[in-house]
This record gives C-alpha cells, structure tokens and sequence, in this order.
C-alpha cells in the first residue's frame, strides 16, 4: 500500500510536470515570430481582422454592427457589419479594455499579437481535458495535450501575429466538443444539463468563424451515428436538444449568419437529426402505443417495426408537402462553391475564382506528414485502440463509451475532408493529438507491465526452487507452471469476438510471445528516447519556418549577409505617407486588406471575394491592352499596386485573372472559358501574345525585361522597393468627374430610407464596360435560372480542365 501511494504520487509529479512543459511549448513556440519579427500582425486577412477590431474599439459594439465600408471594393463599398464573424475582435478588445484596467500599459496591436498566443494554450488544456473525457486516463491526457501544443497543424493557424479566426476558433470548437462528450458521458438515464453549456460554446465558435458548420454537421452526424448503431437513449436525446435548440437560437443573433441555420442545405442535415430523435421519443411514448394497443414493458421487435413505419411515414410525407411548398419560393440556400469543392477534384468546381486559391488543392501524403509528422502513425494506433475500447472489449465499469464514438466519427469525418482540401488539415490537429495521446498512454501501460512482469518474476525466482512442486487443484488435478490449463467450457454459446479473443489470449502466453512482448517492452522506452525528440525537433523547426510572417521575411544576399526583407510594408507606408487620404488604389484582391489596413487608402477588393462580377472586372481591367486598361481604370482608381518579387507574385497569378474576367466578360478569351492563349509558352515564363500586350505584364516586366515599355502618358512609376517586390504606378489622367460621382453619398442606393446599408454604384463611364457582363451563375445555385449561354461556359470549362489535367 506504502509503495502504491509512492508510485501514485510521483505519477502525479510526472504528470504535472509534463502538462507544464506542454503549457510552456505553446506559448514558447507561438512566441517565436514575435521574437524574431516584433510585434507585427501577419499576412493578408489578419490585417482586416485587425482593422475591423479598430473599428469595434473606437465606435461600440451598435456602431460596429452598422458599418459600411467604402474604402473596401470600391466603388460599391461592403457591409461589415453583416458580413463578419465578429468573436475574435470582440474578445481582443475586451482583453484589451481589460488589460488597460488592470494597469498594463498595452496597445491594441500588441493584444492582437498576442491573441493566437492565448488561444494556442487555451486550445491544448481544453484538448487534454477532453481526452480526459473521453478516454478516463490522466496520462492519455496530459500526453495528448504536450502533442497539441507543439503539433504543426495546429501551429499553422495560432503563431504570434497570425490573428485570423482560427486562432480563437479552434478553442471554441474544442470548448463545443469538449461539453458535448461530457454530456454523454453520464447514464443513458440521466438528464444531461450540460448540453445546454455545450449550446452557449457553440454560440462562441459560431461567433469567431464560419468553420461553425463542420461543428454544427459533425455532431449531427455523431448523434445520427449513435442512433442508427442502437445507441439511442434518454442521454443522447436531452444532450442533443440542449445543445441544438440553445446553439441554433444563439446563432441566429449573429448577423453574418441570419437564418441560414433555418435555410442553407449545408446546416439541414442535424436539424433533420433533431427531428428524427423527436420522433423516436414520440414513438416509444404511451400516447402512440396506447394507440396501437401497445404495452412498453412488453413492446417486441415487430411491433415496435409496426409502430416506427407508421409514425416516420407520416412525418415523411408532412415533410414532402412543406418541401414543396417552399421549394418553388427559393425559401432554400444552396451550398457554396467551397463546401461543394469538398465533394468534386480541385479545379472541378465550375468556377474560376474558387479554383484560383491555392488553399483549396487537395492535401496528399506529404502534407500529411509535413502538419502531423509522427502522428500519422500514432493517431492510428490510437484509432484502432478506441475501436477496441468500445466495440470489440469495452470496460465493465459502467462508463459510457459514447464519447469514444465521437473520435471514431471526428477522426473519420476530418480525414476525408482533409484530402479535399489542404486548408483543413488544420482540424486533423486536434484529433491526431487525441488519438497519440491514447496510444501513447497504451504503449506505455503496456510496457510498464512487462517490465514489471520480468522485476516480479525475477524476484519470486529468488523464493522458490528450480524445480517447481505441482500444485493440486480439485480432485486430485495438477497444475504445472508455464503450463497452459484448458479453460472450463460454458454451457453458453460464444460469440465471434469471444472465440478471437480466447485464441489470442492463448497465442498471448506462449512463451515465444512472452520473449516478443517483452522486446516491445523495451522497444517503446527506445523508441521514447528516439522518436520523441525527433517529432520535438521537427516541430520545433516548422513552428519557426509557420512563424515567418509573410509581409516581411528573413533573406540571405549572395555574399552570405542576412536581411530583413521589408519591401510589402514599405510599399504600403508609401501609399499612406505619400498618396492623398482618398486615394483608390487598384491591386488584385490578395492585397486589398493590407493596402486599407496598413496604407489605410481605399482599395478595389480584397479577399473577402463577396461579388465575383467586380473582381472579373478588377481581372478584365489589368489583363486587357495598355490602352484598354487605362479606360477602365481611369475611373476607379488613382494608383496600381503590383508585386513583382517572383514565386507567386501578380505574373504567376495573371492567368486566374484571365479566367475569372472572361467568366463574366465572355469577349475577353471568346469560347475559350480557360483563356489558354493568356499564359506562358514554357518554363522561361515567356509569355503568348495576348498576355505580353497586358498592363499587368506590362507594369510587372518593365525595367527588368528588354523591351517592355509603360506609356508615360498612362501611368507613371512612382515607387519601386529596394529588393524590387512591389511596385506602385501612378495613374495618369483619372477621372474627376467619375471621382467625384463615387464620392458623392446621393449617388448611392439604400435598401431603405434613412438606413445605413447603402451601396454604392459604378460612375456612368463605366457603362458601357458593364453592359457586356453577364452576372456569373454557380452551377449549385438552383434558385438561379440556367440560360443557354451560362450551361454552355460550365460545359466547356468543365471539359477543358478534364482535358487539361489528363494532359
């Protein structure tokens, strides 16, 4: 008992020691980009994010929710307020208020800064407690927290400066699935309060980012699970009403959501859930089986068959009639062009805008192992475990295995949608942490066992003779050491998983599997002194190389001088120190939140990509002709920004731009929806003709390709960065009468009278331009009318980009 109680108490000190090393690894790898780079807020949506929590700290919470941005796309303009998810800004500005109070001198900036810091260690103690939760074991828990605070996938989205929704979401989705397995945790007969609360966290992760569907999904998909695998109970019914009816209510109050939860057929399914368990409750209530002349107590398999086909026939028919009410009233969202770019190949969508954004190729092997490394291995040890614990021998101590059924459903649900798209690999973070930390704690327990085994048998060969005694049992039987007795046969049947298990058992203690277990014994402690630093180090490593920040970089010179490569921002301080205050600057849309957040001008778009028809237009007016160009332009724009730097500068992306401009202007690569003779002949980048007569390729290649020119009287260079990676031109004669068009509020149309939602037009210059658009139709939007002409663009595009990765 003594020793026990030693053991007991420096598992603790073990345990303890770990979970901090693991609290400090988060903060210390998210850390690092700060260090290095300083307090810099990093790439392209970060720095929306942190001007719309400027915005929120400056004007209020009321004023937040009314505003209309008009130095976004310009010149219409975009309603943030009603097209945000605002729980990130309004958490950093209350830390922010917070701080200040609490008498820490700290700017808005810096809290920013420091926000994916916080939510990396909030995120790897709510992942340890719900593999608590889950799997029972402390140690499972605290491994599978160390693994979580140091795994890249998840380092990806929470480096210091990389303030975008997944560093605050990813805790509020572990917060939701945290409180849903503990709601399932109890007796089938217990009414689990706690599925309110796991209501109130799904609020919070709806708040902080659209990834709240996969949430909202997965979890109908477990209960449905649960359901159609006899799992159904009182437990589940409660948890799963709580959790839908708070969740969907709370939901509701977020603008940028509105009734999509009521309407959108990515958010049906679980509600079709909530229905179902309704049903199944009303179906073994006394009511309906009074009506059927039914006992409970006594219900057999057929009647309660009987009962179930009457009762969902009639739910299935009322539900026939209102579907085909609302239908014809487009009452029905349609689902987007990036959850529908989950279930088709890459590039397979239909549209040229969604195809052009490289987060979106699918993730292979490599990147597997690039963001989970030694986890891919451990994770499905992990796996295989789980399905043991709950189905094959789970535990006779009268806790529910229904949370571990939520790790079979989240691991296998996050795979699939991970090899459709590489941004998603983001969520195999957390579960692989969970499934390691399982596997790991086995392993262990595994090889402490053996171990023991062999102090124990070494210290009982020290008490007993070489030649052991048998030892009678019952009627004068023996029984020999090493020797295996037969079991007594029971008068009952076995199962299939009986009889395995009695076979393994039986190979289990040959003594040949007695030698190979204990070989696996000291395999784990080797593998534990060389597997486990080389994960440590290799995370190490790919937190430092996900921590360079984008908008500047560390860089070698060929002499060997290490530089600090500053040119984005230089750019952008030129446009703020040097252009007037409403100047409108034309880039492509990657740039637009940095050309607002950081030059503070006004820019065309941006990445929020809400209205494909004004980027076609963007896309149109920087691949057309020099001269056509400046047509377009001149009534947009004063400025055009480029990025000239190589990799993936504005060249690079030039033929998306192409493609998106002529799904909308048809004229720009007639019957041609890939526009292929805008591009490169080879590797040389040397371009077609249609592309070395652009402005894009005009502005990018001049100064730097023999015989390329840039009409003075057009646009004028007025700012190129030391290292050449962006460049800034001057538009010549722009338009003051469109100018002043766009800036004039009378000139802009409100969805009511005296409201703040007004947007804002194209001056009538441009009128000519835009007769010959035609609105892009995306092939999953049934409300929309297909014509001819739109059926005919998706038919040739789909075929030559068959036809284009066949080649």
């Amino acid at each position: 008992s003594f020793l026990s109680s030693v053991v007991e108490l420096g598992m603790w000190v073990v345990r303890l020691g770990l979970l901090y090393k693991a609290l400090t690894w988060a903060v210390d790898f998210r850390m690092h980009a700060i260090n290095t780079f300083g307090l810099v807020i990093h790439e392209f949506d970060p720095w929306f994010n942190f001007r719309a929590t400027q915005y929120l700290a400056d004007h209020g919470m009321a004023k937040f929710f009314k505003w209309y941005d008009y130095m976004s796309w310009s010149p219409l303009g975009r309603p943030v307020g009603t097209t945000i998810y605002p729980g990130m800004q309004i958490i950093a500005v209350n830390a922010w208020e917070l701080l200040n109070k609490l008498g820490y001198d700290i700017s808005l900036n810096d809290v920013c800064c420091y926000v994916p810091v916080w939510g990396g260690v909030t995120a790897t103690m709510l992942l340890g407690m719900m593999t608590y939760v889950v799997s029972g074991n402390r140690n499972a828990a605290v491994i599978a927290a160390a693994v979580m605070a140091i795994i890249p996938a998840h380092l990806m989205r929470s480096v210091g400066g990389g303030f975008d929704n997944e560093s605050v979401a990813i805790s509020c989705l572990l917060l939701t699935f945290l409180l849903w397995c503990y709601s399932l945790s109890g007796p089938n007969d217990k009414i689990p309060w706690s599925g309110l609360l796991t209501g109130l966290a799904y609020v919070s992760m709806v708040a902080a980012w659209g990834g709240y569907i996969f949430v909202l999904n997965l979890i109908g998909l477990h209960a449905l699970f649960l359901i159609l695998t006899g799992r159904f109970s009182d437990k589940l019914y409660y948890a799963y009403s709580f959790w839908y009816v708070v969740g969907t209510a709370g939901a509701l109050q977020i603008p940028v959501v509105g009734l999509a939860p009521l309407k959108s057929f990515e958010q049906l399914g679980p509600m079709g859930v909530f229905f179902i368990m309704h049903i199944l409750k009303f179906c073994n209530s006394d009511f309906v089986l009074s009506k059927f002349n039914f006992q409970k107590d006594s219900l057999t398999q057929k009647q309660k068959v009987r009962v179930y086909v009457h009762v969902f026939g009639a739910a299935a028919l009322a539900l026939s009639v209102v579907f085909a009410l609302l239908w014809p009233t487009g009452y029905f969202g349609p689902l987007s062009s990036r959850v529908r770019g989950l279930f088709v190949a890459h590039t397979r969508t239909g549209n040229p805008l969604v195809d052009s954004v490289a987060e979106h190729q699918p993730a292979n092997a490599e990147a597997f192992f690039r963001f989970l490394h030694y986890t891919c291995n451990t994770a499905i040890l992990g796996f295989l475990c789980i399905i043991y614990s709950t189905y094959i021998k789970p535990k006779k101590d009268g806790k529910s295995t229904d949370p571990m059924t939520f790790i079979i459903v989240y691991s296998s649900v996050t795979y699939f949608f991970s090899t459709k798209m590489n941004r998603l690999m983001l969520l195999m973070g957390p579960v692989s942490a969970v499934l390691s930390g399982i596997a790991i704690e086995k392993a262990y327990q595994f090889a402490y066992a053996e171990i023991s085994d062999i102090v124990t048998d070494k210290a009982g060969a020290a008490d007993t003779t070489e030649t052991a005694t048998p030892v009678k049992t019952g009627k004068g039987k023996k029984n020999t050491p090493n020797r295996i007795t037969k079991p007594v046969r029971s008068s009952g049947r076995k199962t299939g998983f009986e009889m395995l298990e009695k076979n393994l058992n039986e190979v289990w203690e040959l003594p040949l599997s007695r030698y190979v277990r204990k070989f696996a014994a000291f395999f784990t402690l080797y593998a534990t002194t060389m597997y486990v630093p080389q994960f440590y180090g290799y995370c190490r490593m790919m937190g430092e190389g996900l921590s360079n920040p984008s908008i500047m970089f560390q860089a070698r010179l060929q002499d060997g001088t290490e530089i600090m490569v500053d040119d984005y921002r230089d750019g952008y301080f030129f446009l703020r120190d040097n252009t007037p205050e409403n100047a409108r600057v034309m880039a492509w849309w990657d740039y637009g939140y940095q050309i607002t957040g950081i030059g503070n001008r006004t820019t065309i778009a941006d990445g929020n990509t809400w209205n494909h028809e004004h980027i076609a237009l963007l896309g149109r007016a920087l691949t057309s002709p020099e001269t056509k160009a400046h047509e377009i332009i001149k009534h947009m724009a004063d400025y055009v920004l480029v990025w000239t730097g190589g990799g993936g500068d504005d060249l690079a992306k030039s033929p998306h731009l192409a493609r998106i401009a002529n799904s909308v202007f048809d004229d720009v690569c007639p019957d041609d929806p890939l526009c292929q003779k805008f591009g490169f002949y080879n590797n040389q980048m040397d371009p077609t003709p249609m592309m070395a007569e652009s402005l894009l390729y005009k502005l990018h290649r001049y100064r730097s390709r023999q015989g390329v020119t840039v009409d003075p009287n057009l646009f004028k260079l007025v700012f190129q960065s030391k290292y050449d990676k962006i460049r800034i031109y001057e538009v010549i004669g722009v338009s003051r009468k469109s100018k002043e068009y766009v800036e004039n509020p009378e000139n802009r149309i409100c969805d009511a009278p005296g409201s703040w939602h007004c947007t804002g037009t194209y001056p009538p210059a441009l009128n000519k331009i835009l007769k010959k658009k035609k609105d892009f139709q995306q092939l999953e939007d049934f409300n929309v009318q297909k014509d001819e002409k739109g059926a005919k663009y998706h038919e040739q595009y789909m075929k030559k980009m068959r036809g284009q990765r066949e080649a």
